[in-house]
């Protein structure tokens, strides 16, 4: 059977990135942004990106296109005979499982708040009452359990019309009117009074916020946001390049990739800031910022359902681009480990997904007595952990020395494959650093994730 391949380089470049671009782009960055000092932080995540996520991908997209298989069955294409780096394969397969157990339910979340807000349904509710809405929508398993099952089945029916026609055309579609909402959204902002205040705290560095933080606190900061921002180790972006051509190097499209997963991370902040600032709303309160604090600014503006609709959508918008990417990924490996077709890989994977994603979306009432890792946790805190804090560095440390070591695929073979085409080139001179320094970067990560989480 022949591969299938995506119909442009515009696909290619929308998917990679829609994979990339998440909830953690657009609350995370600009609360992470508010809470570490504003511009300081902006600048050594971009300095980060740069030297830690983009080599990343690169080896991403050459196992992928070296290899044209999916992540589960790369390693059998490129491995050297008699070695065991393709067990990393079926770890990663799982890692994909693992990322939308708990996704689905945030995607569900998305789309139940872009309903509610289209609706008027928090118009004219007091600020206490909108703060109360997450948690009754949260305590109601029929309304958790029917909105996580709205993505599942929204994201298995567009995968299973093709890559070209659905998964393609949906991303490209989806992706591009992401970046309208966004532009419109961010211009309305700085129309705002509190427009200037809030600009100035998220884009001018704080020095004595920085000094008052932490050198070494806003540097881990900077460098964890932006390794995990673009959903590398699990071969995510590995499935991508095995459905392109050679016809351009892959650093350069890794560049763009990140580019435009930056792009969305920064306007997210001009966007949330100016409002933030307009109607005296704390700017770092985490997850809430969104359930909570948005849905209040957007109850005290002119026309605020028609606002809180577009930015909900957006929302909705970047939460289902990662999980039809990620979904992808899923049939994809299905196809190559059992042959199935994929309509039939589709519907076997839309059941076992729905139910996978049980637990986390009635963790929140129906299991909420059970906290699998003590405390107050739920099945969301054990499954983000297990895939953030271990298997997206561990399995970018695996591919990063895969391909750069003798006894993986080699740093010949991929220096060949990476600069195939026309573009930015992979140069010799980053050999020592991608084959000895990003690896033990990525180790350290590892490590300080591990210790601040059990801390």
């Amino acid at each position: 059977m022949e591969r299938e391949k995506l119909g442009s380089r515009l696909g290619f470049i929308l998917l990679s990135a829609g994979c990339a671009i998440g909830i953690g782009n657009v609350w995370k960055f600009p609360y992470m942004v508010g809470q570490y000092g504003g511009g300081i932080f902006v600048l050594l995540y971009l300095f980060f990106l740069v030297v830690l996520g983009v080599p990343v991908m690169t080896i991403e997209f050459s196992l992928g296109r070296a290899s044209q298989k999916s992540p589960v069955r790369l390693y059998q294409q490129l491995e050297p005979k008699g070695s065991r780096w393709h067990i990393h394969g079926y770890v990663a397969m799982i890692g994909n499982y693992l990322l939308m157990m708990f996704y689905t339910t945030v995607c569900g979340w998305m789309i139940h708040y872009f309903v509610s807000t289209a609706s008027g349904k928090f118009s004219g509710l007091s600020s206490e009452e909108v703060s109360q809405a997450f948690g009754s929508i949260c305590a109601d398993p029929v309304s958790m359990v029917g909105f996580m099952a709205v993505a599942v089945v929204i994201g298995f029916f567009v995968c299973s019309r093709g890559l070209q026609k659905g998964l393609e055309r949906v991303t490209k579609v989806m992706m591009i009117a992401l970046l309208v909402i966004m532009v419109v959204l961010a211009i309305n902002s700085f129309t705002m009074g509190g427009a200037k205040e809030g600009l100035s705290f998220y884009l001018k560095p704080d020095v004595n916020k920085f000094m008052e933080i932490g050198v070494w606190n806003i540097v881990l900061g900077a460098l964890t946001q932006a390794f995990f921002t673009l959903s590398l180790g699990i071969g995510a972006m590995a499935i991508f390049g095995s459905y392109i051509g050679k016809e351009r190097t892959l650093l350069g499209e890794s560049v763009n990739v990140a580019l435009l997963d930056t792009f969305v991370a920064i306007v997210s902040g001009l966007i949330i800031f100016p409002a933030c600032f307009t109607y005296n709303v704390e700017v770092d309160s985490g997850p809430s910022l969104i359930f909570v604090t948005l849905p209040n600014v957007f109850n005290n503006m002119t026309h605020g359902n028609v606002w809180g609709a577009l930015f909900f959508l957006f929302m909705t918008f970047a939460a289902l681009s990662t999980v039809l990417a990620v979904f992808e990924n899923i049939i994809s490996c299905c196809m190559d480990l059992f042959g199935w077709s994929r309509k039939k890989t589709c519907l076997i994977n839309c059941i076992a997904m729905f139910l996978l994603s049980l637990p986390c979306a009635l963790g929140f009432n129906l299991l909420s007595g059970v906290h699998p890792m003590g405390g107050d946790s739920g099945f969301l805190d054990l499954e983000d952990f297990l895939v953030s804090n271990i298997l997206l560095p561990a399995g970018s440390l695996i591919f990063v020395i895969f391909a750069t070591s003798k006894r993986g695929w080699g740093w010949k073979n991929f220096f060949t494959e990476a600069n195939a085409g026309k573009g930015m080139k992979v140069k010799e001179w980053m050999r020592g650093y991608m084959t000895y320094i990003l690896p033990l970067a990525i180790l350290a990560l590892l490590v300080i994730g591990l210790i601040s989480y059990f801390k």
